[in-house]
Formats: C-alpha cells, sequence, structure tokens
C-alpha cells in the first residue's frame, strides 16, 4: 500500500463538514452519496485512487461502488487516522 500511496489520488467520502474539519493532505471530498452520479470524474483519473473516511466503512462501499463501474486500480485507504499514521 506504500508504494501506492505516492502515486495515488485521495479521495475523502465523507461529508463535507467532516471534511473541513481535517482531510488527507491533497484530497478530494466526494461524499460518499455522490459517488454513483460522479463515476465519469471517477474515470478521468489516471493514477490508482485510495478511498477513505472516517472507520473505513463508507470507503469501502465507495471503492466497491467504482469497481463495479469498471474502475480497478482502486483502494479502500480505511480510515483517515489509519492513512496518516502509513504517511509517516
Amino acid at each position: 500500500m506504500k508504494n501506492i500511496l505516492n502515486n495515488a489520488v485521495f479521495v475523502d467520502v465523507r461529508t463535507p463538514e467532516e471534511f473541513a474539519q481535517g482531510h488527507y493532505p491533497g484530497a478530494m471530498n466526494i461524499p460518499l452519496g455522490e459517488v454513483s452520479q460522479r463515476i465519469h470524474e471517477f474515470k478521468q483519473i489516471q493514477q490508482p485512487i485510495v478511498t477513505y473516511c472516517r472507520s473505513g466503512n463508507r470507503s469501502g462501499m465507495a471503492a466497491s461502488i467504482l469497481q463495479q463501474n469498471g474502475i480497478t486500480d482502486v483502494y479502500n485507504g480505511g480510515g483517515l487516522e489509519d492513512l496518516l499514521q502509513q504517511k509517516k
């Protein structure tokens, strides 16, 4: 996973309010409820995609939605705190 983190696009699938309270550096905020409607945006991304949320539950659902729509280079990064720990 560490190699993926160096070149990935990070997508925070929490709410805009949660995102505003703190997020992974450089992450974009696409709440879980919007993922299905914004597949075209994800398909434009050329790097691996790492989804994350607070605990890993919503990010797992988001990764699954993306995979069901043909986006294979996607990873569930789990919770924000876990992701920040891996970055160190």
